[in-house]
């Protein structure tokens, strides 16, 4: 008997391909799209501008996703996690933000959504041997190793999986390049074929962030301060808005040189800025992070990465493993590591594990203003 294969089908074209390939290679290919985002039940209103389309592109997804699995003749089921997705994923991102921290959707969406409600879903209900997902990744024997595809990696994503996730889960793209997924799927004439990728948050897509933060964030207005002076240089909405070392969205016109974001003071309502005169403002050369996912037992502690961010460059580190979960990471002098954003550990192209930035230091001085 075939080997059956639930295969998480967005409407987009990564996931149309993945369909494709693995009824190619043999298995029984069952299709499940998930909705994790209601927009009126989530008085998601400010920053969205397609709230009064006659079609959400959510739905306009699972037509995509629809017309692909008929034209593959594959079995398409419908299943909602709203719930799950508000509960596990969307209550986390708020809370960082009105910490002052920065937050990754993706990760939690991959680790509580895609890989646990999808994944439970599909072996208890569809009776699946396998799940698959359209990830630029791989996983082999319950470890994680990233795409050949450089540009398109997602392995940074999936650093919170456990052994045991990863040992269920076929990646379709591990070895193909995003160029070679559109060829296919024009050979194939599937509907999807030059759809635009989706961005945006996880399963909520494109919105006007600081206005969508709005709506669960109330605004608390402030000041700017140049941090290097002293003085006050504008106003802003909402330090919870803002992230360190954006640049965008501030409003600070007429100076001779643009400002970036450095820190901001949450109980006085006050954003740090300066300019690249005072570049050092950004830069740290330690962290400590918490909630460490360690995926591979086996690695080289002299050969380690990390990215602190998606499409990051690998940065060269030290890594101290400490007790309750937690790290030191060591790496030359870096800018804008932000406290919420994930590092991820490499030893080569194996994921060693993901962590959640909490503290960051320059010269073993804990940066505080953040």
């Amino acid at each position: 008997m075939k080997k059956r294969v639930v295969l998480g089908m967005s409407g987009g074209v990564d996931s149309s391909v993945c369909g494709y390939l693995l009824q190619k290679q043999g298995y029984d290919v069952v299709g499940l799209f998930m909705r994790n985002w209601d927009s009126f039940l989530n008085n998601d209103i400010l920053g969205n501008e397609n709230i009064t389309q006659n079609i959400c592109p959510q739905e306009q997804d699972y037509l995509d996703a629809k017309a692909v699995a008929s034209q593959l003749n594959i079995q398409l089921y419908r299943i909602d996690f709203v719930k799950e997705y508000w509960e596990n994923v969307f209550n986390y991102l708020i809370d960082e933000y009105k910490k002052g921290r920065t937050p990754n959707p993706d990760i939690f969406c991959n680790k509580f959504i895609k890989f646990k409600a999808f994944s439970d879903y599909a072996f208890k209900e569809l009776k699946a041997d396998y799940i698959a997902m359209g990830h630029y990744a791989n996983a082999i024997d319950g470890e994680l190793f990233r795409a050949q595809d450089d540009n398109k990696d997602q392995s940074y994503f999936l650093a919170q999986l456990s052994p045991d996730q990863l040992k269920k889960v076929i990646f379709p793209l591990a070895n193909i390049t995003k160029p070679e997924v559109r060829e296919i799927a024009k050979q194939l004439n599937l509907s999807t074929a030059m759809k635009k990728d989706s961005t945006g948050i996880c399963f909520i897509g494109e919105r006007h962030f600081t206005k969508f933060l709005e709506n669960y964030i109330p605004a608390q207005p402030g000041n700017i301060i140049d941090i290097f002076s002293g003085k006050v240089v504008g106003k802003h909405i909402g330090a919870m808005y803002y992230t360190i070392g954006q640049r965008k969205g501030l409003n600070l016109g007429g100076y001779e040189k643009p400002y970036f974001v450095v820190g901001h003071n949450l109980s006085k309502k006050e954003i740090y800025v300066t300019n690249d005169d005072h570049i050092d403002y950004l830069m740290s050369n330690k962290l400590i992070a918490t909630n460490f996912n360690q995926i591979s037992k086996e690695f080289n502690f002299a050969n380690l990465t990390a990215k602190f961010r998606y499409r990051q460059k690998d940065i060269k580190i030290t890594l101290k493993i400490l007790d309750g979960n937690k790290i030191e990471v060591c790496y030359p002098n870096t800018e804008a590591v932000t406290p919420g954003q994930q590092v991820v550990i490499y030893d080569g192209n194996k994921v060693v594990g993901g962590a959640i930035i909490d503290k960051i230091y320059l010269n073993n001085e804990l940066k505080t203003f953040l």
